[in-house]
């Protein structure tokens, strides 16, 4: 498709891996685009002593967990901890968690890590990396034929979100005496330039254009929770960000659920790398 087809032409303004569920991302030049997302997206949660993920939503002091991305391993940095390192590969016992409805295999990280994260936030608490000889799947109500593997994500691949979107929440909250935030607040992976505010929620195929290309379908709104309204750099929660979005992102197709960002599965280029700067295209979804 040339861009005088199509309904939008941009390109990827930035990309981010979170490696650790709830953690802090990762921002990259470039990622390689795998079945489950970008690679090591979300490989990596943090789970309580029965196996049930932990998020920022009851410990907002994930947020100061910090990664580094490495060649053969990740590297968590924290206020007043030492560096825990982690080799990519590595796992010692097999475990089962929970991330929302889905119980999955996992492999315990070990001691030094449980007991790293358990200090840092203050409650009994251990490291899972995903099984990746299990396949997590979407919901197929919203992926419709498409099977889209996930690693430890709240349920989608990949999430879409563009500059003008949150252009468009800044002006408002300006409007309302409130300071601007940065995307990182909504975790998405692309951050695509020159839309308008949401145009990300009205396209039906991103066609990428990498090596080989790339297409993209956004395939649900994303529901948003109290994250966006904890300070990735203090950590602190606040909740004008809700506030704010609450006034228009209400989303009736979502149930009246506040809605940013949309989650997307990949239809084709597994095994392709994305990087900052590759231009986009896309039709209107009518």
């Amino acid at each position: 498709m040339s861009t005088t087809e199509s309904d939008v032409s941009t390109r990827i303004a930035r990309l981010f891996v979170y490696p650790v569920k709830s953690c802090a991302g990762v921002e990259v030049k470039e990622a390689l685009l795998t079945e489950t997302g970008l690679d090591l997206d979300r490989a990596w949660m943090v789970v309580d002593a029965d196996g049930e993920f932990v998020s920022q939503r009851e410990l907002p002091r994930m947020a100061l967990v910090k990664v580094q991305l490495k060649v053969h391993e990740v590297v968590l940095r924290a206020p007043g901890m030492l560096a825990l390192h982690l080799a990519v590969d590595a796992a010692e016992s097999p475990m089962r968690v929970r991330v929302w409805d889905d119980e999955v295999p996992a492999w315990d990280m070990g001691a030094v890590a449980a007991q790293w994260f358990s200090d840092f936030l203050g409650r009994p608490l251990r490291l899972a990396r995903f099984d990746p000889e299990h396949r997590r799947l979407s919901d197929r109500k919203w992926t419709g034929e498409v099977e889209a593997a996930n690693q430890f994500s709240d349920g989608y691949p990949l999430l879409v979100a563009s500059e003008g979107s949150v252009a468009e929440l800044n002006r408002r909250l300006a409007a309302a005496g409130h300071a601007p935030v940065g995307i990182e607040r909504f975790r998405p992976n692309i951050v695509l330039a020159g839309l308008e505010a949401q145009d990300e929620d009205r396209v039906d195929v991103l066609r990428i254009a990498a090596d080989e290309e790339v297409l993209l379908r956004p395939v649900k709104p994303c529901a948003r929770c109290t994250i966006p309204d904890v300070d990735p750099v203090s950590a602190e929660p606040a909740p004008f960000v809700s506030e704010v979005l609450r006034a228009y992102r209400a989303n009736p197709q979502m149930g009246g659920a506040i809605t940013f960002g949309m989650n997307a599965v990949t239809l084709q280029g597994e095994g392709q790398v994305l990087r900052v700067g590759q231009a986009v295209t896309g039709r209107w979804r009518f």
